[in-house]
């Protein structure tokens, strides 16, 4: 039986939490991002890394995500701002928020949803509100495929269906918001890597600065409504 997106996150999320570890400097990056006194929506949980920020730096945050078991573990952080539902269905009403955030989001989302997932993020955002987030940058998509030894299902092994370069992304949200803008980022969170993973780190940071494209690399967003 094919695993679909919900079994896929559900699993990470919550049996696999050390999947998030090293999300830390990319999380601290977009909290800097959120102006101060903020209202702010998180589409896409994980193991509640920015919440966690979030609160420390006293951001009023919402979170939306399909795992039930993520959003009751996440109520006992932040209450009844933690809901569950789909980014492409938004269970909160017009012009809500003044930040949308979607880290590691868009790149799991079928090409239909992802269009209507631009919809209602704009339709929940407050005027001149934003959306920010990050995505894989230049995925080969082909490159992580696996195959399910139980009954032959290919599929990708975190689930990305999508692979977005700055130009696709400008164009996309281009559609929707304005003052459109992504770049591409190296997020290392040393504290979690060894000597080898700081070395390969290091050089990734390097090659990046010199201008040339690599693999385990991001793209930040920004979009006005």
């Amino acid at each position: 039986m094919a695993v679909n997106q919900d079994q896929i996150w559900d699993h990470y999320q919550n049996d696999a939490p050390d999947s998030f570890s090293g999300s830390d400097t990319r999380i601290n990056y977009l909290i800097n991002q959120i102006p101060k006194g903020a209202v702010c929506l998180n589409i896409g949980v994980g193991a509640g890394n920015l919440e966690k920020f979030a609160k420390q730096k006293s951001i009023d945050v919402h979170s939306l995500d399909p795992s039930i078991r993520s959003i009751e573990n996440l109520k006992s952080l932040i209450g009844e701002n933690a809901k569950v539902g789909y980014s492409q269905a938004i269970p909160f009403d017009n012009e809500s928020f003044d930040v949308v955030i979607m880290t590691e989001v868009l790149e799991h989302l079928e090409s239909d949803v992802l269009i209507k997932t631009y919809s209602e993020v704009y339709r929940v955002l407050k005027s001149n509100g934003k959306f920010i987030g990050t995505v894989p940058s230049n995925e080969d998509l082909s490159a992580n495929v696996v195959v399910s030894p139980s009954d032959g299902y290919i599929f990708h092994r975190w689930g990305h269906l999508q692979s977005f370069s700055i130009n696709r992304l400008e164009k996309d949200l281009g559609s929707d918001f304005k003052k459109v803008r992504a770049k591409e980022l190296v997020f290392v969170n040393w504290k979690t890597l060894n000597w080898k993973g700081k070395i390969i780190s290091g050089l990734k940071l390097f090659t990046h600065k010199m201008g040339s494209s690599g693999t385990g690399r991001n793209l930040y967003f920004e979009a006005k409504r």
